[in-house]
């Protein structure tokens, strides 16, 4: 350790900018300091092993490459026979666009989620709106498929948030997909986001909307903005009324938080399916999903009939134990 004098010479001469030591003066206050220089021995050591360390460094370089073949093989004969998989349901559970095909796959189901919600992502955004029409028709496919086998709840969520802006023009191409599969006879619909007006059937915009139908579908757009951050200013709104002793620290419990979450958000969905080829939540609401079975498909890209029909499946056979 070093001495507490030459600690404060050496800190002098760095304050006054190395003027009061000469060079020599400090190399000789840091020379006990400094390690011992290397013996003619360990010198003639490190000139023997130039051929050594060549071949340890072609040994990692080919064991590097081994392990990388092995693993870039084994990625594309998974990649292609989850292909071939997903091409033989598409072919065999091909829906027609007709409900009572749809209905007929998930006959033999026990039970189905009431809420069912999904993560999407905007692609293709250098192509100008090729990304949005793409989203929108996954939106309307994804809706018409929850009418068709009676899931009354469909929450979406996407996180740049650009489906909550577009609530009209969501609506009306989810209308259409609609009659498409259902004709004249298709179920209301409502699209709405937190904190905004819903949509109705009749393109008219209610504060309160709400449907008596036994056929209806409402769907729930979602953003990153509805995540955490609305965790956080909860959180925040809480610890203030604390504060101004509004509200006992006795009164803040998980079903208070619950239910104000449940209420100014969404309540926790039973199903998520994640049509990306990794499980990512990409800042979807966390509180939400503490008890949700969560579905992913493995080198996924794209929402695909199969890969919904696989989900509504799944979580028919998925024992909910919640915690016991």
């Amino acid at each position: 350790m070093v001495a507490t004098k030459e600690t404060s010479v050496y800190r002098r001469d760095a304050s006054k900018g190395g003027q009061l030591l000469t060079p020599s003066e400090r190399e000789e206050l840091l020379k006990p300091y400094l390690p011992s220089p290397p013996t003619s021995k360990q010198l003639q050591d490190v000139q023997r092993k130039p051929f050594r360390d060549f071949l340890k460094t072609q040994l990692h370089v080919f064991t590097f490459t081994v392990i990388h073949t092995i693993f870039s093989i084994y990625i594309r004969l998974r990649q292609i026979y989850h292909a071939v998989v997903n091409r033989i349901l598409s072919i065999l559970y091909y829906h027609h666009r007709t409900p009572e095909l749809i209905r007929k796959d998930i006959r033999a189901l026990d039970r189905l989620p009431q809420h069912l919600s999904v993560i999407l992502e905007l692609r293709g955004e250098e192509f100008a709106g090729a990304g949005l029409d793409t989203l929108l028709d996954e939106v309307a496919e994804l809706s018409a498929w929850c009418a068709c086998v009676g899931i009354p709840m469909l929450s979406i969520y996407e996180k740049t948030g650009i489906l909550k802006s577009r609530i009209p023009t969501t609506h009306r191409i989810i209308s259409s997909k609609m009659h498409s599969y259902f004709g004249r006879s298709r179920p209301s619909l409502q699209v709405r986001a937190p904190h905004m007006p819903s949509f109705l059937n009749g393109d008219v915009y209610e504060e309160s909307a709400s449907a008596t139908s036994p056929d209806h579908l409402s769907v729930l757009l979602l953003s990153a903005d509805d995540g955490q951050s609305t965790l956080v200013d909860l959180t925040k709104t809480l610890t203030e009324m604390s504060q101004r002793d509004k509200l006992s620290t006795n009164d803040i419990s998980v079903e208070l938080i619950d239910a104000e979450i449940s209420e100014s958000i969404m309540g926790e969905p039973n199903l998520l399916i994640l049509f990306g080829p990794d499980v990512q939540l990409q800042g979807y609401p966390p509180w939400q999903i503490h008890l949700t079975e969560i579905f992913h498909v493995q080198d996924n890209n794209g929402v695909e009939y199969e890969v919904f029909l696989r989900a509504l499946h799944k979580f028919a056979k998925a024992q909910m134990r919640f915690g016991r």
